[in-house]
């Protein structure tokens, strides 16, 4: 079973007084559980983003008008989600979007089903709080790389959340008890057969590296020191 966990973020929280998706992130899900297969773009926009997207984001006009426009990439998250399941927290806002900008390209709407989790959360623990950050800190899921809000991290965030909203940990359980001893040993076989090679990074890469992020505003890779 595929489902993709999808995030957005936009200039405000109205598209119909103009706002525009800004960046767009998705987290493939194949029985519940990451695949790795992940989908993220940034968008330019000549809608400004307002004050109260940018201190949530960091995304300003300057640093997404290098990227295209949401209707030049489209197509990346269409032909990505196809008509799998949504995991989405506060689905109507995400949907609302993308369906705004397709509506503004003379595309049909999306018609995914989808899960809202704000919703799945406030049923299966009986809150009234749901907000993505309380859900983490409530199973243990580590917040420390979300100074700031991000598409494809909320995602990654999100699908931690939402594994655990099923009873992710039984559901681990069920799937190491599929493991029997053949299919071990067919796994340690087949890392056997591989060679590792490995890459070796020069200072001058690193420094590279450096120049390259040193432009980016609230880059993460400024909080990792190498």
């Amino acid at each position: 079973m595929r489902e993709i966990v999808l995030d957005t973020e936009t200039t405000g929280l109205d598209f119909n007084n103009g706002d525009r998706i800004i960046e767009v992130g998705c987290v493939e899900l194949a029985n519940h559980i990451p695949t790795g297969n992940n989908l993220q773009f940034y968008c330019s926009t000549d809608k400004k983003v307002n004050e109260e997207a940018l201190k949530i984001s960091g995304l300003s006009n300057e640093f997404l008008s290098q990227f295209p426009s949401f209707s030049k990439q489209a197509n990346k998250l269409l032909n990505f989600i196809k008509n799998d399941t949504l995991i989405i927290h506060n689905a109507q806002f995400d949907i609302g979007f993308i369906n705004n900008e397709l509506q503004l390209m003379g595309i049909k709407k999306i018609q995914n089903k989808f899960v809202d989790t704000i919703a799945l959360a406030r049923k299966k623990l009986n809150t009234r709080s749901a907000s993505l950050d309380y859900l983490c800190r409530r199973f243990s899921i580590d917040l420390g790389a979300r100074a700031l809000h991000g598409a494809l991290l909320d995602c990654q965030l999100l699908s931690g959340v939402y594994i655990e909203l099923l009873g992710g940990r039984q559901i681990s359980l069920d799937l190491a008890k599929t493991l029997d001893s053949d299919t071990i040993t067919q796994t340690k076989n087949l890392k056997n057969d591989y060679k590792i090679h490995e890459v070796k990074i020069t200072e001058k890469n690193k420094q590279e590296h450096k120049d390259f992020v040193a432009d980016l505003k609230n880059a993460l890779w400024h909080k990792v020191n190498y």
